[in-house]
């Protein structure tokens, strides 16, 4: 009975060992280490450059200061009160409002200009008037004077010639001092009527410019020109617009009023990258705010030109990529995600790029085949973060190591048909293979 007990004891404890044993060998059997061991895979590769955005219409309609405010001196003015961001206003909805203290000064200060204006141009007129009437008045007299001279010289016609000869004398006196007086009363006339327009013309500026003032006064309640949703306006430093902020003449704009139907997301491209990038690419788009929503795109524009922008450590360039789908959930601002596709092809052959080394400037890869690993060359195309694909030396289900085997300093580098030879420092174009120390797995 008790050599029974033992047997089964025993029996037992053998099935515990063998089983388990068994098992974690058909799973190595059954199942690669990806970790170390990767097949070449044939399929499709796409290169894409990844980057962050904000959305923002393609086009908007500005809310802005009322034209006019730089000539009425309004050079620089403070944003008192503005509505919501994101409010929904009709056409003529007061969006903001302006402080008006500068100009209430200005006001004032041309009122007062204007009435000095008109007392001149009134003095003017007085004074013209006055100095005309006295010069026709004149005029008149030293015509009744020419009158007698021409009576007194009638007169001496029977005279002695002396006498006859003075009166000749004061007539033609008389008669040329007339014809002065006609012509400096032509000319004061123009003197008159130059000083009327100088006056008049400095009462119709000041009449304009408080106009002008008037009119920016009234504008400083800005009314919305036309129905949609209120976004902020960026300043140059990145920060929006809000009550308190300061607008001027150079850079009026307030709020904008966006067509949320056509919109474009904004991103930058660091200066490694933007080579890759040009316009037509594809781009598929995430949203921060709700990832599990894709949007397609198109890239639209690339600048030119690099600029630094807050917190980048390398130049970058603006990109501009539409939306292609219309989403009334699409606001300006959302944070963007936006996966560029720069190379796509449909059948290519990679690998992981942790199995691609490089010796001498020849690219080589570590290849499993059977129980040896030889160090083979390989010819490589384009590269993504994770892939590389292989043009030459590899073919489909090939299995390459991830990282270099135990004694991989003695291997030979397998040269391609064709290829440049290069002095080696392992010695020698021929692959030895070596045996690993786990089996091939199937």
């Amino acid at each position: 009975m008790r050599f029974l007990l033992t047997r089964r004891f025993l029996t037992i404890a053998l099935v515990a060992l063998v089983v388990p044993g068994a098992w974690l060998i058909a799973r190595d059997q059954g199942d690669e280490d990806t970790s170390v061991v990767a097949r070449v895979k044939r399929g499709t590769f796409r290169v894409t450059v990844a980057t962050s955005g904000e959305l923002r219409a393609r086009e908007s309609v500005q809310i802005t200061l009322p034209p006019g405010t730089q000539q009425a001196g309004a050079y620089q003015n403070k944003i008192t009160t503005l509505v919501p961001e994101g409010t929904i206003v009709k056409e003529g909805d007061i969006v903001a409002q302006i402080d008006r203290s500068t100009l209430a000064n200005k006001h004032q200060e041309v009122t007062l200009a204007l009435t000095k204006a008109e007392a001149q141009y009134e003095q003017a007129m007085l004074d013209s008037t006055l100095n005309l009437s006295t010069a026709r008045e004149n005029i008149h007299t030293m015509d009744l004077g020419l009158e007698e001279k021409r009576l007194a010289k009638e007169q001496a016609v029977y005279e002695a010639p002396t006498i006859k000869r003075q009166a000749e004398i004061d007539y033609e006196k008389a008669e040329r001092a007339l014809a002065q007086a006609r012509t400096d009363y032509q000319t004061k006339t123009e003197q008159a009527q130059a000083k009327m327009r100088e006056v008049g013309a400095d009462v119709e500026r000041q009449r304009n410019l408080l106009k002008i003032v008037q009119t920016v006064m009234a504008g400083f309640t800005v009314r919305a020109p036309s129905p949609g949703m209120v976004i902020y306006v960026k300043e140059w430093n990145g920060r929006k617009r809000t009550a308190g902020s300061q607008v001027n003449s150079w850079e009026p704009s307030v709020a904008t009023l966006p067509d949320l139907s056509q919109m474009e997301s904004v991103t930058y491209v660091n200066e490694i990258d933007i080579r890759k990038i040009a316009v037509g690419q594809p781009v598929v788009i995430t949203l921060d705010s709700d990832p599990s929503k894709q949007y397609t795109g198109t890239v639209t524009g690339v600048a030119n030109v690099g600029e630094q922008r807050p917190n980048a450590d390398s130049k970058v360039f603006e990109v501009k990529v539409k939306v292609a789908q219309p989403d009334t959930t699409l606001r300006p601002g959302m944070t963007t995600g936006n996966a560029i596709e720069t190379y796509l092809a449909e059948s290519a052959l990679s690998v992981p790029i942790e199995a691609l080394s490089n010796e001498d400037g020849v690219p080589f890869v570590f290849k499993q085949s059977g129980g040896n690993v030889a160090k083979q060359e390989v010819v490589t195309g384009a590269m993504s973060e994770d892939d590389v694909i292989i043009v030459q030396g590899l073919e489909e289900d090939d299995r390459v190591l991830l990282s270099p085997p135990q004694g991989h300093q003695g291997l030979s580098l397998a040269r391609l048909p064709g290829s440049p030879r290069r002095p080696m420092t392992a010695g020698g174009d021929t692959a030895v293979g070596v045996p690993m120390s786990v089996p091939p797995r199937n």
